[in-house]
């Protein structure tokens, strides 16, 4: 595949990447994190940096240049990728919880570099050997960020054969990042035949045309538009675990279960970045209650502030042993992730039951983070009081950014799925959301 620098369409209003050229300097002169803790340090670092304009940028709601420009400066893009080409060699325990940590400063950059991982992971679940060497040789080497026109519920994406390469036709409602991404999974099926191909293809170029219309509630800067792909041509040797020979697919490749991990994978992106913006959303109002709430002075026994009123205290002590419930739960599910596949890379030989509980534990944070994410987001209205709601504050981008991303796959199928996991003893089958 070649490589690319650019972005689609440069008059559409953007951040630039140069507001940020100190912190650009200072981890370019920094070395790679080289520990797990490190790692999640440097995120830290990236979200308090991204965490004191959120609410401004917001607001204007610009393509996030600027903002991918400090993941890659800061090397989180790199996170999972090998030590080999210049990456962090970490697991995927480790990589959630940075995404996690990205999301407590904003949102939306804590989803764009969560989806960034899951898709710079696609050739390691469903390409050869051969292909994932190239692919990661490629994304860490340059630092490219990655997009992916791949909503499984828009099916009108075709691939047609052109000789030596693939032809992907189609229009994408959803393409997170792809506008600001510097190469884009695609997906799609192979005309006559039931089965999708995954390729990468680069993100400038004619073929691909981002039509601007992400406009939502919230999640603002993670430019989850619509996208149309009009003849983006790819060779048959990117073409994830196909045969570029036969134009087949690799059966030993392309397994079930192990091709189906992606989607556990990225659930638990999910989960991680609805976390990390309730813990956000938590710190936020703490700050704000010490600093402005006031007391409520019509009770028997009144205080002096809003730090001091029980009932405020009562509130934030539940969120918060919440929130770290969660993120138990959380990390539990993360460290199963990266297990399966330190254990099965090699082999591909995760079975249907295997694979199952490690969706079920998944399964299991989703339930939880959503109740929780939309409990605690709402709920800091009750403890910050009525001032807190002016748009200048910016309280209300948390429960928006959860709210709207929650809203992709109904949570309830979820808690059925586990029902059924516990009580009958089924074993998921693999679906594009399980």
């Amino acid at each position: 595949m070649a490589a690319t620098n650019g972005h689609s369409n440069g008059s559409h209003p953007s951040t630039d990447p140069a507001v940020y050229d100190e912190f650009h300097k200072a981890f370019g002169e920094a070395p790679l994190p080289s520990k797990p803790e490190s790692w999640i340090e440097r995120a830290r670092q990236v979200a308090e940096i991204l965490g004191k304009d959120a609410a401004i940028r917001e607001k204007a709601n610009r393509s996030p240049v600027a903002e991918v420009a400090l993941l890659k400066s800061a090397g989180l893009t790199k996170v999972l990728g090998p030590q080999k080409y210049g990456g962090g060699g970490q697991g995927w325990d480790v990589a959630y919880k940075v995404i996690r940590e990205v999301a407590k400063g904003d949102g939306s950059l804590g989803q764009l570099i969560g989806y960034h991982l899951l898709w710079s992971w696609t050739s390691a679940v469903v390409g050869t050997d051969e292909q994932n060497e190239r692919t990661q040789k490629l994304i860490i080497e340059n630092n490219y960020f990655v997009g992916g026109a791949v909503n499984p519920r828009d099916n009108d994406q075709t691939i047609t054969d052109g000789g030596d390469h693939i032809v992907f036709n189609g229009l994408k409602h959803f393409n997170t990042g792809g506008v600001v991404s510097d190469l884009t999974v695609l997906e799609g099926v192979y005309e006559g035949t039931d089965k999708h191909i995954f390729a990468l293809a680069p993100t400038k170029q004619p073929a691909i045309v981002f039509l601007h219309d992400w406009d939502n509630v919230g999640l603002r800067l993670t430019e989850s538009g619509s996208v149309k792909i009009e003849g983006v041509k790819v060779p048959w040797t990117d073409a994830l675990g196909w045969n570029p020979e036969t134009k087949a697919p690799i059966e030993s490749i392309l397994t079930i279960p192990w091709a189906t991990l992606l989607l556990p994978t990225i659930q638990l992106v999910f989960s991680n970045f609805y976390i990390g913006i309730a813990l956000g959303a938590l710190h936020f109002a703490s700050a704000y209650t010490a600093k402005n709430t006031r007391s409520w002075p019509y009770t028997p026994a009144p205080v002096s502030s809003g730090a001091e009123e029980p009932y405020i205290l009562q509130r934030y002590g539940s969120f918060l042993a919440h929130l770290r419930a969660a993120e138990a739960l959380a990390d539990v599910a993360g460290t199963k992730i990266r297990d399966v596949y330190l254990l099965h890379s090699e082999k591909r030989d995760v079975t249907a039951a295997e694979r199952g509980e490690v969706a079920e534990w998944v399964a299991s944070v989703k339930v939880v983070a959503t109740d929780t994410a939309l409990r605690v987001t709402s709920g800091v209205f009750e403890t910050t009081g009525a001032r807190a709601t002016a748009a200048k504050v910016g309280l209300d981008r948390f429960w928006r950014d959860v709210r709207t991303h929650t809203l992709h796959d109904p949570v309830a199928y979820k808690e059925q799925e586990l029902g059924r996991y516990l009580v009958k003893g089924q074993v998921p089958e693999p679906t594009w959301y399980t």
